[in-house]
């Protein structure tokens, strides 16, 4: 298990954001973690512009596979009076890897008080029950699960996950490492296949300036409505342990069979 915290101190910075290496136990396969990808570029968007007000939004483009070395650079593409837009890309050897976008914005007086959104739907778990923690040469290693299996659909995951190693880390940085770490709900529809999947895209937007969980605890949720001609579209949310919403997004996966 390698900690984001030591990832993040052992890099070397450059004008516009670091150079660092990713480990084997945070690959999925041959490029590295999506969620620990996503990490990294808000990382260095958080260095560049250190007086940034909450994230409210990223959109990932998932490029091409990310391993070894990778080099991680951020831009200002404009700041207002209340929004910031940054841009970070991961670069390796095999090129560039990874392109987010990330929206910043402080809170504004506003007349508006509405929320309707859902609650988690299931409590966090207790401090005795069995967790899941995947294998050590694979990412899934650096977090620890418990699956609701009851009330879920054919192709739909509920799941609450912490990391393992989580001190040290800005709150967003760890949400944007845990945010992608259920595998892609049309996998479940799968069965005993091991077709290949990946993610093309990740949209993510936070309803919380101020995100906080208790023991490391957030509920994931990934849901699929279609599944066809080797693409799926899926839904996605974040809840902290008191069963409050934090992210909505969508995710654009490719089934590869």
């Amino acid at each position: 298990m390698t900690p984001i915290a030591d990832l993040l101190a052992a890099a070397a910075r450059i004008r516009t954001g670091f150079t660092s290496h990713i480990p084997s136990d945070w690959l999925q396969g041959r490029t590295a973690y999506g969620g620990l990808s996503a990490a990294l570029a808000l990382q260095a968007a958080l260095e560049l512009e250190p007086d940034l007000p909450p994230l409210r939004s990223a959109q990932i483009a998932f490029i091409g596979p990310l391993a070894g070395d990778v080099t991680v650079t951020a831009t200002k593409l404009r700041r207002g009076r209340n929004a910031a837009f940054l841009q970070s890309d991961v670069v390796s050897e095999a090129g560039l890897g990874l392109r987010a976008t990330f929206v910043f914005m402080a809170p504004l007086a506003s007349t508006l008080a509405h929320d309707t959104a859902e609650r988690a739907p299931v409590r966090p778990p207790a401090p005795d029950a069995t967790l899941y923690v995947g294998p050590e040469d694979f990412f899934t290693g650096n977090f620890e699960f418990l699956d609701c299996k009851t009330g879920t659909g054919p192709a739909e995951w509920l799941r609450w996950a912490r990391l393992r190693a989580r001190t040290g880390l800005h709150p967003f940085v760890e949400l944007m490492a845990i945010g992608d770490a259920l595998p892609p709900a049309a996998f479940k529809l799968l069965g005993e296949r091991r077709t290949p999947l990946s993610s093309l895209n990740w949209q993510v937007n936070f309803q919380d300036a101020a995100p906080a969980t208790d023991d490391g605890w957030w509920l994931l949720s990934a849901r699929a409505a279609t599944a066809h001609d080797g693409y799926s579209t899926q839904r996605m949310a974040i809840w902290n342990a008191a069963g409050e919403p934090i992210a909505e997004a969508m995710q654009g996966v490719a089934i590869f069979g």
